[in-house]
This record gives structure tokens, C-alpha cells and sequence, in this order.
């Protein structure tokens, strides 16, 4: 897509807090502004679609939008935006109660090459392991995200988030 038209995007996504919840459907409308002016079969319509319904408070109506996005290739078009796509369906399906497809869905992207979304990899996966009885894997993922951030005692955080899960 053309760069005019990610700018106004991301000035529409700078603007999300001038609309509280009780505007949410003018937030939503003026992402629906946005994505008409894309062909009807654009994933990135569908993504940024999904993404105010999810930024709205409404993960039902984002999960179905997300899926689309993804099945139509919205990863061959920006592998960015396939990347957090997957994030906030994960997000989405551990919030309408279905945890474990968020877990099948984000496993995979631990091996993924590196990119500045691993720790939000990392952290959703941990809620979506959460959600379903395995903190310990959980808190594993985010000690070991949170580890090289850390001024001091990176190689003891890194060594305790693997014991978590080895035993």
C-alpha cells in the first residue's frame, strides 16, 4: 500500500485515545473510512479492521477479521503486520475463551526469525498458556523475555526460566 495511506492510518491509530469508549463506533468508523479505499479482498483492510474492533474492546468481532487477514496473505504483504496479526488473534482467542488455539497459533513463532515483537510473542503466549493452568511455562516465557533487558543478572534470569519448565 502506498505511503499516504499507512500515514493516515497511523494518524488514526495516533488518535485512539481522543475517543473514549462511548465514541468507540467513531473510532471504528474512521477505520472503516480508511479501509474502503482498498480493494474489497485487501488483508490490510481486514487487519486494520480487526484491530479497532479488538482496540474497541470487542475480540469476538476482531478473531473472524484476524483469520481472514491471515488467510489472505497479509503475512506476503507486510510480514510485519502478519506477525502482530497472529499476536492480537492469540490475544483475542484467550479473551473469548479459547486459549488453546492462541497457544497452537503463537507456539510457532518462538522460532520465528527475531524481530522486535518476540517479547509480545512471548508475553501473549504466556496469558494464553495462563488461561489454561500452565503458569509455570507461562512465567518461564516472560522471565526468560525479560531477562536481557535487565541491568544485572541476565544469565541467573535466563537459567531460572528454563528450570521452570525442566524441572
Amino acid at each position: 500500500m502506498n505511503h499516504d495511506w499507512e500515514d493516515r492510518v497511523s494518524a488514526a491509530w495516533a488518535s485512539f485515545d481522543d475517543y473514549p469508549e462511548a465514541r468507540a463506533a467513531d473510532f471504528r468508523a474512521l477505520i472503516d473510512a480508511l479501509v474502503a479505499e482498498l480493494p474489497g479482498d485487501s488483508p490490510l483492510g481486514l487487519f486494520e479492521r480487526a484491530c479497532a474492533w479488538d482496540s474497541t474492546g470487542h475480540s469476538d468481532r476482531a478473531a473472524p477479521l484476524y483469520r481472514e487477514a491471515l488467510a489472505r496473505g497479509l503475512s506476503d504483504v507486510s510480514g510485519y503486520k502478519g506477525r502482530r496479526a497472529k499476536i492480537q488473534l492469540s490475544s483475542s482467542l484467550r479473551n473469548i475463551g479459547r486459549a488453546q488455539e492462541g497457544v497452537e497459533l503463537l507456539t510457532p513463532e518462538l522460532t520465528a526469525p527475531s524481530d522486535e515483537l518476540d517479547d509480545a510473542v512471548r508475553a501473549t503466549l504466556a496469558l494464553c498458556l495462563s488461561s489454561l493452568g500452565r503458569d509455570r511455562e507461562g512465567l518461564s516465557l516472560v522471565l526468560g523475555a525479560l531477562a536481557p533487558h535487565l541491568p544485572r543478572y541476565q544469565r541467573s534470569m535466563a537459567h531460572y526460566a528454563r528450570a521452570l519448565v525442566t524441572g
